[in-house]
């Protein structure tokens, strides 16, 4: 299993696999986007739990820090 430090930079580099934002960071996707999610549930699995974890940045204020994380490392 991977540490949460190797969760994190996999989170900060996850893009979003469909819809109309497909292909943007998860960390640059709207609010509201992330708000209809809350309303109507998340995906299930890997997807529904970062989205989550972002939500969570988003509504703490702290998303950038997973931009912070693209710009020190490579993928």
């Amino acid at each position: 299993m991977p540490s949460e430090h190797e969760q994190l930079i996999d989170l900060a580099w996850y893009t979003m696999p469909f819809g109309q934002h497909q292909g943007k960071y998860l960390s640059d996707l709207p609010e509201a986007y992330y708000v209809w999610f809350r309303r109507q549930g998340f995906p299930k699995g890997k997807l529904g739990r970062y989205m989550q974890t972002v939500y969570d940045m988003k509504v703490n204020g702290i998303e950038g820090l997973l931009r912070d994380i693209r710009r020190q490392t490579t993928r």
